[in-house]
């Protein structure tokens, strides 16, 4: 055999060597990584698997031609809560919601979600437009418990919204920047007590206040954060 012959054949071989290690590498083994499933709840053509809430003193809903949804201003409380399929997961799970205020100075997202066996609301906007914080927590509102703080919310802008219920963490990002990081363990979470437990178990509500919500998507599983 030829050397020019021989010196093709290693190079061939060095070849599909390099290609067995670049493959190798590039696997990932079956369970290394936490497995995420997606489920978005909100198409942007109709309000499938979701129910009108009967509120006293309840607004319009309806979506836009941009396929938001709008919440329109009531008397007081306005909103949704899903009723359809799959049951959402109750523990370990991402919640990501894009939301803004049109008219109003109250709450423009009320985030009713499950915890375990109880739920809880994620308040953005409450008590004169700028209160943030998670309904109830030891039985205290989020005006008064630590998740409570201020948040400058301007009209008809969008933000970008995830909430993040783990075992013993309740987390909340607006615009990628974390303003909610609250230790739950050994805490009691619950409803705040009235016409909003009619939100359960996953529900989006306003306050005398339009609010326009889209792309409401809940991952879960995943790391915990």
């Amino acid at each position: 055999m030829l050397k020019s012959e021989l010196f093709i054949i290693q190079k061939i071989l060095i070849a599909i060597g390099m290609l067995f290690i670049s493959s190798c590498q590039s696997t990932i083994l079956p369970n290394s990584q936490p497995m995420v499933k997606k489920i978005v709840l909100f198409n942007g053509t109709d309000l499938k698997n979701w129910e009108r809430i009967d509120f006293a003193g309840k607004g319009e809903v309806l979506i836009d031609e941009n396929g938001s949804l709008v919440l329109e201003m009531g008397a007081e409380l306005n909103g949704i809560r899903w009723i359809g399929e799959p049951e959402l997961p109750k523990i370990n799970y991402e919640v990501s919601l894009q939301a803004k205020r049109t008219m109003g100075s109250d709450f423009f997202c009320g985030l009713t979600f499950p915890f375990k066996d109880s739920h809880a609301t994620l308040i953005l906007g409450g008590w004169g437009g700028s209160l943030i914080g998670i309904s109830s927590i030891d039985d205290f509102d989020a005006s008064e418990n630590e998740t409570g703080d201020a948040y400058v919310f301007e009209d008809n802008q969008w933000y970008d919204v995830r909430l993040w219920v783990g075992q013993q963490k309740l987390q909340v990002w607006i615009d990628d920047k974390i303003v909610i990081d609250c230790d739950v363990e050994g805490q009691k979470i619950a409803m705040r007590f009235g016409e909003i437990e009619m939100s359960v178990p996953f529900g989006i509500t306003t306050y005398t206040t339009t609010g326009v919500i889209r792309n409401i998507v809940v991952k879960e599983g995943g790391a915990v954060k």
